[in-house]
């Protein structure tokens, strides 16, 4: 007989009456980590005008979140299995309310960093708390494709309502705002507290594995923070190159030290199984779509189409309409009756589609011919496949490792949106640079270059979002789940599924 864990999720007939409510403050604080992700970009040209930040150091206000958020999620996931989920939940909605009030009153560059720092190691603790909640809440197959479907959703279109919220908050009011707006929404999420289910103590706790916590931050800091300055220096330059390697052989040091301790931050049975370590690649290679989305359409809207950013906020919601669609239509409905990459692969293929719809865009398209299509495209693929990869990204495990799934799967989006970032960019910048070489430099030509050098990234986007369909066609074979069976295993024991190898 099994000592009975304090994460066991719920029998069927003792789930929570309130889970439906709980989705909704679940829903509140996710939403505010993905706000996060766009709307500071809005604001950071009028915070630096204000606060006389120079255009080498303006970059840290993006980079400072997103080094502490990636490199600290996978401690932040233990840290919920460990402490309680609920606790790490609320803790991690009052830091990140009191780190964006900071932000929002920072008066120079220091203490802005200092609040975005902190908003990261708080995000790291949401986030995979938030989503471990999700999965212990919802483990009846239908009603959990309903919730991931929703979360999905949040996730994929989260983005593109911040563009919308940070333009009319910087327009209208101040870009303090972007920072400020965070508050009423935790205050609102802290509610939660009252409906999401409660810790039980951890029982036989084990010890951290404090060596693989250091293993993985640095590695993932050294990735992260690679990719960042592969932008402006180059994926050739010595520090570019030094920390990738370096943090390629810190990572791979981690996996060899998880496999040999007996308290393991990341037990490799988590990322072994077929179906989630499927899902974590798909999450990591779809938001290279999603980000180049995000990222070179705004400078064409608002740079070569002299959109004002209300307007080009506006211009996104068809791609919220369409993840909508994806998640909370198709994907919700189809969950529970098909298997996962009969919805991944066709979503990944649409959101090629997407990409490579945009990649023909000229200066002179108009926006329904051009950009309106290609956002309904990309927005139905990555519902597809954002509401069905972390459905099955946390599916099956046992329940004292569903916080540090949680984490893996949003590892994989912050490690996969920093690359493709910094690659997309690479080309893009490259191509109009070759475009404009021996050109005069009147406007009209380098509207021209930009939209080039456009092309060219949302060509590469299209090719490996294609080769990502195709991948995640032959890795991801999980069948068809059962109607009669939960989602979560019992609690001593591991649901049976492939593993890979």
């Amino acid at each position: 007989m099994s000592m009975k864990s304090p994460a066991s999720a719920p029998p069927a007939e003792a789930r929570n009456p309130r889970r439906w409510l709980g989705l909704v403050f679940i829903g509140l604080a996710q939403l505010m980590i993905v706000l996060d992700i766009t709307i500071v970009n809005i604001a950071l040209p009028s915070a630096q005008q204000d606060l006389g930040i120079s255009s080498g150091d303006r970059q840290w206000v993006i980079t400072a979140y997103t080094l502490a958020f990636g490199s600290l999620l996978l401690l932040g996931g233990r840290i919920a299995d460990r402490t309680g989920r609920r606790r790490a939940f609320l803790i991690g909605l009052v830091g990140f309310a009191g780190a964006s009030a900071l932000g929002g009153a920072a008066g120079d560059l220091g203490l802005l960093l200092t609040a975005r720092t902190l908003q990261g190691v708080f995000a790291a603790l949401l986030a995979p708390s938030a989503l471990s909640l999700l999965t212990v809440s919802f483990t009846e197959a239908r009603e959990r494709a309903k919730a991931f479907g929703v979360f999905g959703a949040i996730a994929a279109g989260g983005g593109a309502v911040g563009l919308v919220v940070g333009g009319l908050l910087t327009e209208y009011l101040d870009w303090r705002w972007c920072l400020y707006v965070n508050v009423p929404i935790a205050a609102v999420a802290l509610f939660g507290r009252l409906v999401l289910p409660a810790d039980a103590p951890a029982a036989g706790r084990t010890r951290t594995d404090w060596p693989g916590v250091l293993l993985a931050v640095s590695g993932l800091v050294s990735v992260v923070y690679g990719c960042s300055e592969a932008e402006s220096e180059g994926w050739d330059s010595r520090l570019v190159v030094g920390l990738l390697t370096l943090g390629v052989v810190l990572l791979v040091a981690f996996v060899l030290r998880e496999s040999r301790t007996p308290s393991p931050l990341l037990p490799l049975r988590v990322v072994a199984d077929r179906a989630r370590g499927s899902a974590y690649l798909a999450v990591a290679l779809a938001v290279i779509g999603m980000f180049g989305m995000f990222l070179f359409l705004t400078y064409y809207m608002q740079v070569v189409k002299d959109y004002s950013a209300v307007l080009t906020g506006v211009a996104f919601l068809p791609l919220t309409g369409g993840v909508l669609a994806g998640a909370g239509g198709i994907a919700t409905r189809l969950l529970p009756r098909v298997p996962p990459r009969a919805l991944v692969v066709p979503g990944l293929t649409l959101a090629a589609a997407g990409t490579g719809w945009l990649s023909f865009v000229e200066a002179d398209t108009s926006y329904a011919a051009g950009v309106l299509p290609a956002e309904i495209l990309v927005g139905l693929g990555m519902g597809l496949v954002m509401a069905t990869s972390m459905n099955y990204a946390t599916r099956g495990v046992r329940p004292e490792d569903s916080g540090i799934a949680s984490a893996t799967v949003n590892t994989a989006q912050q490690i996969g949106g920093s690359v493709g970032t910094a690659l997309l960019n690479t080309v893009a910048a490259s191509a109009t640079a070759d475009h404009l070489a021996g050109r005069p430099r009147s406007p009209e030509a380098l509207r021209e270059g930009l939209v080039v050098g456009f092309q060219e990234a949302y060509t590469v986007a299209a090719l490996v979002l294609l080769g990502a369909a195709f991948l995640i066609g032959l890795l991801m074979n999980a069948p068809r789940p059962r109607h009669d069976a939960a989602a979560g295993p019992p609690a001593s024991h591991e649901a049976p599924a492939a593993h890979l190898g």
